[in-house]
């Protein structure tokens, strides 16, 4: 099966979640890139400046700055940035972030689980998922 190798933002304000994310990763052997960003300002920059565009962008909401939604209301309106799959990774279950979200454009919604195998059954989920997918290159 053919599956892309991709280039995955992680837009997250906890260090310990990074690691988890890149510990999973690695325990699935993925061979997939991560970037990383530690706020919504960080990650606006990093998308405005760079012609290193990632093709999926895992999204914490809860982060100082610029929070998950705001960054998702300014990526939803750039002409180029609009049709990067986001997807939520945070631990808020609110109905109205959910909502929020969704209303928004988002192409995922995870609630971070507490166990860490659950945790890396969902990260494999999501990410077997979008690399099956025929991606807009911006």
């Amino acid at each position: 099966m053919d599956t892309l190798k991709l280039k995955v933002l992680l837009i997250e304000d906890d260090a310990i979640e990074i690691m988890k994310l890149k510990r999973a990763m690695n325990k699935l052997e993925l061979d997939h890139e991560l970037l990383e960003a530690h706020n919504g300002e960080e990650a606006l920059l990093r998308l405005q400046n760079n012609s290193d565009v990632p093709d999926v962008i895992f999204l914490d909401l809860n982060m100082p700055k610029v929070n998950g939604l705001e960054f998702l209301k300014i990526l939803k309106k750039d002409e180029v940035l609009r049709y990067i799959p986001t997807i939520i990774l945070t631990t808020s279950n609110n109905r109205k972030d959910v909502l929020a979200c969704y209303q928004i454009g988002v192409a995922g919604y995870i609630i971070k689980p507490l166990k860490y195998d659950d945790y890396v059954k969902k990260i494999s989920v999501a990410l077997e998922y979008w690399s099956m997918n025929e991606l807009i290159k911006a």
